[in-house]
């Protein structure tokens, strides 16, 4: 690292590696890991951005990531296993879950790049979550950036896990028996949520020509929506 930090930063960092749950060897490994290009490129002297952090973050995050469900999930195959991974580790997710942390307000970022609302940009976000789990690596080791990763997407792999059902695409089985008539219009609505903002639990309902034929529950719409398409087919094998 070609720098030192400043009393200032070095404590901003500290706080911020408390709330992250990992006591870094290096801070200025987490410091690289919040630093944009656009502030390495106007600085006046040579100054490490997180761009290769990202790349060995993005690493660990899919081998955590994959580690953990085919330990999970042993019964299904590779191509099942990869849809669930896309789904967990969406760009975002990842955003997400960075904003949840405030990186943003951690970001070191260019003039222009600030001026433009990078602090809150997407990528930068999703960018600073991946560098941040690289550097996490490349401080502590494999076992603390796995189960950092494990932490920060608990919530994710306890819905797959939950609703199981995510590894078993109902909506899209429903959706090939139904358009056996290509005339036959299938529509998804919602119908409510519920529980505390960190616990939300959704309802969706499918349609199939305006008439409702399954309702169902899951702490995302995406997953109520599964449950909804898993309730239509049994109805449907009755018709």
């Amino acid at each position: 690292m070609e720098h030192s930090l400043s009393g200032k930063r070095r404590a901003e960092l500290i706080a911020l590696s408390r709330k992250l749950g990992v006591e870094f060897r290096d801070l200025r490994l987490l410091d690289q890991a919040l630093t944009h290009t656009s502030f390495a490129n106007e600085a006046k002297r040579e100054t490490a951005h997180n761009e290769r952090l990202e790349f060995l973050g993005d690493a660990v995050l899919e081998l955590a990531s994959s580690t953990y469900l085919y330990r999970h999930f042993p019964k299904l195959p590779e191509g099942e296993l990869t849809k669930i991974r896309a789904s967990i580790v969406r760009s975002e997710t990842l955003a997400g879950l960075a904003r949840g942390l405030n990186f943003g307000e951690h970001l070191l970022l260019g003039h222009g790049e600030e001026l433009g609302g990078g602090r809150a940009r997407q990528t930068n976000l999703e960018d600073a979550f991946e560098a941040v789990i690289g550097a996490i690596y490349e401080d502590q080791g494999w076992e603390v950036a796995q189960d950092y990763v494990l932490r920060q997407l608990a919530e994710q792999f306890a819905e797959a896990a939950q609703v199981g059902e995510i590894m078993t695409d109902y909506k899209t089985t429903f959706q090939e028996l139904v358009h056996r008539d290509p005339d036959k219009v299938i529509t998804y609505e919602e119908a409510g949520e519920s529980g505390p903002p960190h616990a939300r639990t959704f309802t969706s309902r499918v349609l199939v020509d305006g008439k409702i034929l399954g309702e169902g529950s899951g702490r995302s719409k995406k997953a109520a929506e599964q449950q909804a398409a898993k309730m239509a087919l049994a109805r449907w094998g009755k018709k």
